[in-house]
């Protein structure tokens, strides 16, 4: 596991031989294989395996831990066996070393000392910087430290002791290894910021009129609003109003032709001209008609129904707004505001991750509505349904739409709470995605129990979402 980190590490070719080795390494010690993947997050890696956070923490101050220990009681039973020779004291400290969790620690060990050092190559996006920050964090918690003190610096004697923070008077001394360490990561983030040609572009506003609103772009800018002041975030805001209105317009077409409510023919015609259905009046009266005079006489006029069957209804979207739903927070936020903007809809959007937020306040705009967001983080669906229950007043008349990959922290509670929305008589769609390209990741545990329940997950193009809402909305 470590010669495969080197490798990664000084040379950007993969080593075939150390990657499948590692591979059944890993396999026969009961991680996931995406522990393996550069490109996954140890924020992923947890979020999709959320027995592992327990083990990152504090990993290289247990590691350190155990190796000291092993020594201790090495030394001990060299002492007590003295006469006994070198070879059996060495043996014994053999035997006192839990090889099955040696390899286990060198592999999650790896995972995280790889995603931080092993930074992309040219341009950075801000979606780049922002899952090293998160796996940088991973990387203090595993030495001990608090959140973003080896960046800050201050690690050594003003904020984390150089012994760490584990306690029990048993952690190793990290003096020597955190401040080579603090200072390392600093320069590592501060080169991925420098590489992020983004803002200055945005600086620049004929630049930044000759970029192409993308969903690509949109994520970058929305993770990186925050860091952009003056002509910078008046031009991001720009592309994302541009890329907004692009959407908007499709969207809203595809909604008007699925939300044609059925004609209610209990409400009798308006009897204006335009109503007037010539064909059928003409029929109707043909018994009318006046050969020797050869024209007809109409004692009786019949008007097109034109009003709708239309119900007051209350449609809550509750989206994940972690880094993996980008896409389908973008999407579903703009289809909210169309779905806002029809008679008789009442509509209530919640976004979350390990908090949740409601911007029903700003549903009508979608533009103001992103601005909001805070993409990446965790997943916590629990905080979300807090806001989403109390909605819910009339079941009968509810729709909730649920978009996420349904990989939570809090599974079994989450799927109780949903299966109680479907149990009420409201209507409850799960999605799993609903991205441009299509493509999406579901948690099986979810799908199979959505499918149970007889609500199976909607995954797919945006149309998919549209055409099942038709019903509801008609």
């Amino acid at each position: 596991m470590y010669w495969r980190l080197l490798a990664r590490l000084f040379d950007h070719e993969e080593q075939a031989t150390l990657e499948s080795a590692s591979l059944a390494v890993v396999e026969d010690i009961g991680l996931p294989a995406t522990l393996l993947d550069p490109q996954a997050s140890v924020d992923s890696v947890v979020q999709r395996h959320p027995g592992l956070a327990a083990e990152f923490d504090g990993l290289m101050v247990q590691e350190a831990e155990t190796e000291a220990e092993a020594e201790a009681e090495a030394e001990a039973e060299a002492e007590e066996g003295e006469g006994e020779g070198v070879e059996e004291g060495e043996g014994a400290a053999d035997d006192a070393r839990d090889r099955a969790a040696e390899v286990r620690r060198a592999a999650l060990v790896s995972k995280v000392l790889l995603n931080v050092f092993h930074s992309p190559p040219g341009t950075v996006t801000a979606g780049q910087l922002s899952r090293w920050q998160s796996d940088a964090g991973w990387l203090e918690r595993a030495l001990g430290c608090g959140p973003g003190e080896l960046r800050r610096g201050r690690a050594g004697g003003a904020g984390v002791s150089p012994t760490g923070t584990g306690g029990g008077g048993r952690t190793p001394d990290l003096g020597r290894l955190i401040p080579e360490i603090g200072p390392e990561l600093g320069s590592i983030e501060a080169g991925l910021v420098k590489r992020m040609r983004l803002r200055e572009v945005l600086a620049d506003p004929q630049l930044a009129g000759q970029l192409t609103p993308s969903m690509s772009l949109i994520e970058q800018l929305l993770r990186d609003k925050d860091n952009l002041s003056g002509v910078a975030l008046a031009n991001a805001k720009a592309l994302i109003r541009r890329f907004v209105d692009e959407v908007a317009e499709v969207l809203r077409t595809q909604v008007e032709k699925s939300t044609v409510g059925a004609l209610d023919r209990s409400v009798p015609p308006k009897r204006v001209f335009r109503n007037l259905d010539l064909d059928r009046t003409i029929w109707k009266n043909l018994t009318n008609w006046s050969p020797e005079e050869e024209r007809l006489y109409v004692d009786r006029l019949f008007y097109r129904h034109t009003a709708r069957k239309t119900t007051p209804q209350r449609l809550i979207v509750v989206v994940d707004q972690s880094g993996s739903m980008v896409d389908s927070m973008v999407n579903c936020t703009i289809l909210a505001s169309i779905f806002a903007g029809l008679p008789k809809v009442d509509v209530h959007l919640i976004a979350y991750d390990t908090q949740a937020l409601d911007l029903t306040p700003w549903v009508h705009d979608p533009f103001e509505t992103l601005l909001r967001t805070n993409l990446g983080g965790g997943t916590d669906g629990t905080v979300a349904m807090a806001l989403a229950q109390p909605k819910i007043a009339e079941p009968r008349n509810t729709v909730v739409v649920w978009i996420s990959d349904f990989y939570e922290w809090q599974t079994e509670p989450l799927f109780e709470s949903m299966a109680a929305i479907h149990r009420s008589g409201a209507k409850f769609i799960p999605v799993g995605s609903v991205t441009s390209s299509g493509r999406a990741s579901v948690n099986p545990w979810f799908r199979e129990r959505f499918k149970d329940q007889g609500t199976p997950v909607l995954s797919g193009h945006i149309r998919k979402l549209v055409h099942e809402l038709k019903t509801f909305l008609t």
